[in-house]
């Protein structure tokens, strides 16, 4: 509902795609043009590195530190929003706060104490197939071994294990920084997500797409260190491979497009149609444990639940059936759950179903049975 006066227009033009959404959209989209491509040539014009200008300036090692300060405070900020706006909710106030933590200190503190101590900056919350990089050959041959072991245990085993026991919300919901910044600094703008057919058939196709060519990008790198320089041409290829996944997929895809279109498109552009690490998960997420769970016969069809869904699901309709599913894309943010007048919604984590509350149509069964 749009309240009266300046400030009431303001909220309410900035979340519903008005002028200053997109003025927001340009904002952001320049800032990560900056950030990218600061101090190079982009169709012959040369885009200053400012960012590095102003993490010099206040003492920071690069730009890429000072843009870690400015999104960690973006998801502590964020964060400190969503625990005051569902401070009755204990599942949001736990999860926010494992989210700013996170971020906090395996994303930002860490690497940048490594840092200080000339070891390598390695991202403790992120692992591959998001973070590529981290099966590189060349990378893990210049990381310290306890490093390599994270990396292979925890991509290889700990993901999966954890994602069939407790779904992709794990991860996504309270590990990565992605998520966490989509369900903190984003909370204005999850009910953006488009929530048409038509979406939902783009989401099947690109995002695992995006992970196959993860899956084809690591092998192929892998490939051509272990041919060395036998093959010269099947190394610049991989080479080639590797840049242009770089620079698509993590670089526009990830960055510039998956954060600039939150006023747009909702804040999770990136992990519901492109991130590889969400397509690896929602496969393993319908083989899992968990699942939302619908309570019988009383669903209103207030639609609220589908409206705040920030992965574009429609779960009004599993609702209406009186239908408990497992959707690959659902990421366990509970805010179906949350926002749904009646409690009709339950994230669960259970190989079966609990037995059937009794509903009316339950009672009248039973009684008419005697």
């Amino acid at each position: 509902m749009r309240q009266k006066g300046t400030v009431g227009w303001l909220k309410h033009d900035v979340t519903n795609r008005g002028v200053t959404a997109w003025l927001l959209f340009g904002a952001l989209l320049g800032f990560y043009l900056i950030l990218y491509y600061g101090g190079r040539e982009i169709a012959g014009w040369h885009v200053p590195d400012v960012l590095e200008s102003a993490a010099r300036l206040v003492h920071l090692p690069s730009k890429w530190t000072l843009y870690g300060l400015i999104y960690t405070l973006a998801v502590t900020g964020g964060g400190i929003y969503v625990i005051q706006k569902y401070r009755h909710n204990r599942y949001q106030i736990i999860r926010t706060l494992v989210v700013i933590f996170v971020q906090a200190t395996f994303a930002f503190s860490l690497p940048w104490i490594l840092a200080i101590f000339e070891q390598p900056e390695y991202y403790f919350s992120y692992l591959w197939p998001l973070k590529i990089d981290y099966f590189y050959p060349s990378n893990i041959l210049a990381m310290p071994l306890p490093f390599v072991l994270y990396s292979l245990l925890g991509s290889l085993l700990m993901v999966p294990l954890l994602g069939i026991f407790y779904g992709k919300r794990w991860y996504c919901s309270w590990v990565c920084g992605c998520g966490g910044l989509a369900n903190t600094a984003g909370e204005p703008f999850r009910h953006l997500t488009s929530k048409t057919s038509a979406s939902w058939r783009f989401e099947k196709w690109s995002i695992h797409i995006t992970l196959g060519l993860c899956l084809f990008t690591t092998a192929l790198v892998v490939a051509s260190f272990g041919v060395g320089d036998r093959y010269p041409q099947f190394t610049q290829a991989a080479v080639s491979v590797q840049s242009v996944y770089g620079f698509v997929v993590m670089s526009i895809l990830s960055g510039i497009i998956g954060v600039a279109l939150y006023p747009i498109g909702g804040t999770r552009v990136w992990c519901r149609n492109f991130c590889p690490m969400a397509a690896m998960l929602g496969l393993i997420q319908k083989f899992g444990r968990y699942r939302i769970r619908v309570k019988d016969d009383m669903c209103i069809s207030c639609g609220m639940c589908t409206k705040y869904c920030e992965m574009g699901i429609d779960v009004r309709a599993y609702a209406q059936k009186n239908q408990d599913f497992v959707r690959a894309s659902c990421v366990g943010c509970g805010l179906c759950a949350e926002v749904c007048p009646r409690g009709v919604l339950r994230l669960e984590n259970r190989w079966h179903k609990d037995p059937q509350e009794l509903t009316m149509a339950t009672l009248l069964n039973e009684a008419y049975k005697g």
